[in-house]
């Protein structure tokens, strides 16, 4: 069948089809670079010394059609970009073609060597699909530092080509690196004229091969100079991980991150940015914990040599089954540290925030997993754990489940800790999420009037809970899933050098106050004032909480006061007291997960758990994901 692609209507057709699944390609290929340049200008003048890919449209030969036809298409185009949603993401095929065509090296350099007025601050130029961003740096010579005029400075300008369809953050990524590049040459130029000696041997390369293709030239620069080398190899780098650890001269290393490049190596077609990292890095707390994403031996490439010690102490005390207050004091090292060498490894994509691993975390299957059966990751999750099946394992989370439900007393420690570490691996693959529980107060009865309905999920928690503390502590030890509430032991008291329960205190204290009974002469008049003395007491502590009770509830308004009087449990002083200082502080606004309440104000999950249940009328609750850990996987 024959279509004329010149057809508009062909043209809209095939755009409102394919765009919902080519969407995710064409935004990950406008990460790539187009290509990387090199322009130098001095007293002499200026000059294009390299650029990376070598292919300019010139080098290929063309029909006599074919060049009429390229007359009437714009001269600055990216090559193989009709249709963006047919852009390569083979490296391989855009290196042997390349990326931008169109270009003649003078007219490159003239647009890049720009005056002394537009350096050490961001350049920026688009023409038409191709946006030109770098950060031009002006380096006095060695042997002229100490006095150098403007005139004897030379002028360095990484540039980076890239599609115009690209975001302001990536734009934004690619002007860091080409100033962290200018900023390393000039520090490399002052202490041993390195810059110098590469440009001119670049010059020199072009001068002596000026009856040679500009690819032979380009590729002899990158035999000849380390400079040219670093800069193919960062583009490399930049198309294919976004993580670069590059050495310049053999001294300094220069690390950089592409966020939106990185982070799609753990979840293909997400779309993370730096602001997206930030915003989830700001909601950092001491009780979150640390995944790792990565092994051990990928971590010190996010590093300079100077920070490996540092890191070294935190992955020493890394456990994903304790939070980042705990890995802080193993690790001796202050929370603020900590904080740092977190944010640095999720920003590289070598780690992501979790709550520490425990029984109660509740999971469920993340909506957009890939488990398809041709799934890449079905044979990954098999070669780890020998014998099973990964849509086996994840069904049982088809529905919100806890951990401390897929597990028994009676389960072996071993067993225990294999389903840690399947729930670890399906973490690291981004195929499950936790669901937290949250609470909003509403009083209201006839806005949400089928309370009971909320809270039978509630009174199944508080059965586990106390089933829980009902387990022997023996049977818990060993297990890498005892980061739930541990067992409250019995309260007892040493009397004579023995152990002895509260309650045998109690029946002993009963039977002394027996034997020191007054004579019968006596028992009358005792009785008579022994009643008068507690009926005065019971009255006066019923009076004062009577007066405690309303001086609580002061804090809610008359329509809400009245809903909370109805509740039984509004009637004891500590309820009612731990309600209201919850509803003070914020908690009852579905901005608080009960993980983040019971750490800030030391409860056990028992007690926040039996509180919601006794003022369930008034308290509903709810699942759903951390915002503040979702945000950077939500993201397309």
């Amino acid at each position: 069948m024959y279509i004329d692609c010149n057809s508009d209507t062909v043209h809209r057709l095939c755009f409102s089809c394919f765009w919902t699944f080519k969407w995710t390609s064409a935004m990950e290929t406008n990460v790539n670079p187009l290509a990387v340049i090199l322009v130098y200008f001095d007293s002499k003048g200026d000059r294009l010394l390299y650029r990376y890919p070598y292919q300019t449209l010139g080098q290929t030969e063309v029909s006599n059609d074919d060049q009429r036809k390229s007359r009437k298409r714009n001269p600055y185009a990216v090559a193989n970009t009709d249709d963006l949603v047919q852009t390569s993401t083979h490296l391989g095929a855009a290196k042997s073609q390349g990326q931008l065509q169109g270009f003649a090296d003078e007219v490159l350099s003239a647009l890049f060597a720009v005056k002394p007025q537009l350096c050490n601050q961001k350049f920026e130029l688009k023409l038409n699909d191709v946006r030109f961003v770098s950060h031009p740096t002006l380096i006095p010579h060695k042997e002229q530092r100490s006095g150098a005029m403007a005139k004897q400075q030379m002028l360095i300008n990484i540039v980076f080509a890239l599609h115009a369809q690209a975001s302001y953050s990536i734009v934004k990524c690619y002007h860091e690196l080409s100033k962290r590049l200018g900023l390393a040459l000039k520090f490399e130029e002052q202490r041993s004229g390195y810059l110098t000696e590469q440009t001119a041997q670049m010059a020199r390369t072009h001068d002596e091969q000026q009856q040679q293709p500009l690819e032979r030239t380009l590729e002899l620069i990158a035999e000849r100079c380390s400079l040219a080398q670093a800069l193919r190899s960062i583009f490399h780098d930049l198309c294919t991980t976004g993580l670069l650890s590059t050495s310049l001269n053999h001294n300094l290393t220069l690390c950089f991150c592409l966020p939106a490049k990185a982070h799609q190596l753990h979840k293909k077609g997400s779309m993370v940015d730096p602001e997206t990292i930030d915003r989830c890095l700001r909601a950092l707390k001491p009780y979150h914990g640390m995944l790792l994403l990565v092994d051990f031996a990928e971590l010190l490439d996010c590093v300079p040599p100077t920070g490996a010690r540092m890191l070294w102490q935190l992955v020493d005390a890394y456990n994903p089954l304790i939070s980042l207050q705990s890995m802080s004091s193993n690790a001796d090292l202050s929370i603020e540290h900590v904080y740092k060498l977190v944010s640095h490894l999720v920003y590289w994509a070598k780690a992501t925030i979790i709550y520490p691993l425990c029984e109660t975390n509740v999971y469920v299957i993340a909506p957009d997993a890939p488990l398809h059966t041709k799934s890449h990751l079905v044979e990954k999750f098999s070669a780890r754990f020998a014998g099973m099946s990964l849509f086996e394992v994840i069904s049982d989370f088809s529905l919100p489940t806890s951990i401390g439900h897929l597990t028994t007393p009676l389960q072996q420690p071993a067993r225990q800790g294999i389903l840690a570490q399947m729930v670890i691996w399906m973490l690291q693959h981004h195929l499950l999420m936790q669901l937290h529980t949250y609470v909003q107060f509403m009083p209201s009865e006839d806005e949400f009037g089928d309370s009971a309905s909320c809270s039978n999920h509630l009174r199944d928690a508080i059965s586990d809970e106390e089933g829980e503390q009902e387990q022997d502590a023996d049977e818990l030890h060993g297990s890498m899933l005892s980061m739930s509430s541990h067992p409250l032991p019995v309260p007892a008291v040493l009397v004579g050098g023995h152990r002895r329960d509260v309650s045998e205190d109690h029946s002993s204290l009963a039977s002394d106050n027996i034997a020191v009974q007054p004579s019968s002469s006596h028992k009358s008049n005792f009785s008579i004032t022994a009643s008068m003395s507690t009926d005065n007491c019971d009255s006066l502590d019923s009076m004062e909480d009577e007066q405690k009770l309303k001086e609580l509830l002061q804090v809610f308004s008359d329509a809400d006061r009245a809903a909370i009087r109805r509740i039984p449990a509004s009637a004891n002083v500590d309820d009612l007291s731990l309600l209201v200082k919850l509803y003070q502080m914020g908690y009852f606004k579905s901005e608080h997960h009960l993980e983040e309440i019971m750490y800030f104000e030391n409860l056990r999950r028992s007690q926040l758990l039996q509180l919601l249940d006794k003022f369930r009328d008034v308290l509903i609750i709810y699942e759903t994901e951390d915002p503040a850990i979702a945000s950077m996987y939500n993201t397309k």
